[in-house]
């Protein structure tokens, strides 16, 4: 895998195994693929494994850094122009007169990075590092929708990891991004017989009328022209059953109204239940409605729009 010469040049595309011109994406991706592949608690005792690790993290150290990427990818061509002797090659060209005085590759790569950069240091102490090597290699991630009935009350899940079958619970309140560890249930490391854990994360699905956000649920409330104008004690339902809601007269639509206790809940906390009034025309008026309608408009001394023409005016 790696490309190195005697005084120890490195290519770290073909490290990686990509090109040159990889996006960030799939410069990450692929290191992400090897470091797994060659991570040390998979090859104990193996120090090829561990020096393979090394570089592909060196190499992803530089390919990551735009800026440390441009002055590694001019130090690349004008290895290959001097190596080769060509003034151009598959890497670009570069007159940088600077780098002559790099005799060696380890010369150029210290004074790039360091050969114990703050990054590296984070690098190499992973390796050792058992409790974060075997929670990125051995945990198992699932993410799980729920209903916002199932959120509100709590559930059961059955799910199927790694061929076994795990009842999950789902605690009442659960909110969109809680997340539920359940230990031993991860990803087997062969050989080892090291277990990691299951790692679920929480999305509620959509629901018609009820939005959660936390513990707190929101919804729009649909109001009559009468109710708003007059008044009313109006039944609303609830994400815990049916209540009753005063609607002082005088409302108007856009308004909102809270309900506290009356949203999610968890262990001893409460969320609010909010309201906010929309009115809602009947799809058809009835003669009598309309009759009265006209009777409204005579009498009305409200003139909706005067102090709007007031202000398109000025």
């Amino acid at each position: 895998m790696i490309s190195m010469a005697s005084d120890g040049f490195k290519d770290y595309f073909k490290i990686l195994g990509v090109s040159k011109n990889a996006t960030d994406k799939e410069i990450k991706s692929a290191f992400r693929k090897l470091a797994r592949k060659f991570h040390p608690d998979l090859h104990p005792h193996d120090e090829r494994a561990e020096s393979e690790f090394k570089e592909i993290n060196e190499a992803y150290e530089i390919l990551s850094d735009e800026d440390k990427k441009k002055s590694y990818e001019k130090f690349l061509s004008y290895w290959f122009k001097n190596r080769d002797g060509k003034s151009k090659d598959f890497y670009g060209e570069t007159n940088d007169q600077n780098l002559d005085e790099y005799l060696k590759f380890d010369d150029f790569l210290s004074d790039l990075i360091g050969r114990f950069s703050e990054v590296g240091k984070e690098i190499y102490s992973n390796i050792s590092s058992d409790n974060k090597a075997q929670s990125l290699i051995l945990d198992a991630e699932f993410n799980l929708q729920i209903s916002f009935v199932e959120a509100l009350n709590g559930t059961k899940k059955n799910l199927l990891v790694n061929d076994e079958r795990i009842e999950v619970k789902i605690p009442p309140g659960t909110e969109t991004g809680s997340k539920i560890r359940i230990k031993n249930k991860g990803n087997i490391q062969s050989g080892k017989g090291k277990r990691g854990d299951l790692l679920i994360e929480v999305k509620i699905k959509s629901h018609p009328i009820w939005k959660a956000e936390g513990l707190d649920v929101y919804a729009d409330l649909p109001i009559s022209l009468d109710e708003l104008a007059l008044g009313a004690n109006i039944l609303a339902a609830s994400p815990k059953g049916d209540t009753y809601l005063s609607i002082p007269s005088g409302s108007l639509p856009g308004q909102k109204f809270r309900l506290e206790g009356l949203g999610l809940q968890k262990l001893d906390t409460k969320g609010d239940l909010f309201f906010t009034l929309k009115l809602k025309f009947p799809e058809k008026w009835s003669d009598e409605e309309l009759r009265l309608l006209e009777k409204l408009r005579s009498v009305r001394i409200d003139e909706p729009r005067s102090s709007w023409f007031n202000q398109a005016r000025t």
